[in-house]
Parts: structure tokens; sequence; C-alpha cells
């Protein structure tokens, strides 16, 4: 194998890692001033290394792994960077949702495995973000946004059912995906967007947790 077909073969593995490497920022004494832009490169970079992977028919099972640790290490590090920033309860609901993060990417490690059909571990990125700038725009204290994001996604990406009507779950096209890291740039160069687009992605993230429950209990119910 020559290394032109060597790295054709990898662009979608580089890619997965090149979206984790730069939020070494995050470690710099003032690197978390660079935390919304570096959630929306790492949100773009994880959209494309699976684009890719099928544009150009580079799947394979080491791909998809190690796509999902990239993803655990970046979004832990990202959880950890707000709740050490923030201090006090945030530390303790960033360690609980970080290892939310762990057991959700461990379980889609495991083929066999029915653990971990919730909310894909990006979600809580997204609104993290949201939580930043909006707070940020209307001068609230994040803190109280924060926590919540924390405790709900940290709940989310462990239900045993997907959440179908989340908008990252309806975007499937490379189009409608675009769309989706189009509005999250907009968040952070156009503030203003910010609450209505927070409203566009939590709202349907909202009900699809809370419908999705409703119908497993039932089913749980139904089932004894």
């Amino acid at each position: 194998m020559t290394e032109r077909t060597f790295l054709y073969r990898n662009i979608p593995n580089i890619v997965s890692v090149l979206g984790v490497l730069p939020l070494s920022i995050l470690f710099l004494e003032d690197g978390f001033r660079f935390l919304l832009p570096l959630i929306v490169y790492n949100n773009i970079m994880d959209d494309l290394d699976g684009m890719l992977a099928a544009k150009l028919d580079l799947r394979s099972e080491f791909g998809a792994a190690l796509d999902n640790v990239c993803d655990a290490v970046a979004h832990i590090i990202i959880a950890m960077a707000v709740g050490t920033h923030y201090g006090g309860p945030c530390v303790l609901l960033s360690l609980i949702a970080s290892a939310s993060i762990l057991v959700r990417v461990v379980s889609r490690l495991i083929p066999a495995s029915t653990a971990g059909a919730g909310s894909p571990t990006n979600e809580l990125m997204r609104h993290l973000l949201f939580a930043l700038v909006v707070a940020e725009v209307f001068e609230l204290d994040p803190k109280p946004f924060i926590n919540l994001a924390f405790v709900f996604n940290a709940i989310s990406m462990q239900v045993p059912f997907p959440l179908s009507f989340s908008i990252r779950s309806l975007a499937r096209s490379p189009v409608a995906i675009g769309l989706v890291n189009v509005a999250l740039v907009a968040v952070v160069l156009l503030p203003v967007t910010a609450l209505p687009i927070a409203v566009c992605f939590v709202g349907p993230y909202l009900y699809s947790l809370l419908t999705g429950t409703l119908s497993w209990a039932k089913h749980r119910w139904k089932n004894g």
C-alpha cells in the first residue's frame, strides 16, 4: 500500500483526530475564552468525518470505533472545562455527565449491547453552547442553565430509546447536517440568534425525551 493510498483510506480517521487535538487550547491559562468556537469546530469535524466515510465509501469498524473514542475524549474535555470554570455544583454535575458520556460511548463500541440508545454525546455540547450564549445575551448567570444541561443530558444519553424528534436525529442528509452547523456558527457570530435557535434545538429534544419516556414506561407497564 502506497503512502497516498494509506492517507486516502484514513481521511475520515484523520478528520476524527483533528476534531480533538485543538481542544488542548482549553488547558491553557486563558484557553476557556476559545470554548464556544471550539464546540462548533468539534461539532463540524464530528459530522464531517461521518459524511466523508459515507461519501468516499471508507466506512470501517476501526473508523467507527475511533470516531466514538474521539467523541468521548473531546466531549469529556469540554464538559470538564465548563464544570471546573464555573465551579461549585457545576463540577459535580460535569463529572456525572462525563461518566454518562463514557457509558454511552463504550456501549456503542459493543455491537451486541442494547444500551446507549439515547441522545448522542454532542447533544450536550450544543446545549452548553446555547446556555452560555443565551445567558450572555440576556446578562444572566449561566450556571443554572449549564447545570440543567448536564442533568438532562446525563439522563437522555442513557435512556433505552432514541430521541427521534430531535433536530440532529432528523438531519440526515448532507444539506440538513450542513444547516445544523450553519445554525451553530450563527449562534457564535450573531448571538442575537441564540435564543430562537436554542428553542428550535432544545424544544424537540425535550419533547423527544418526554414522549419517549412515556412510551417506554407504557410499554414496560403492559409487559409487566
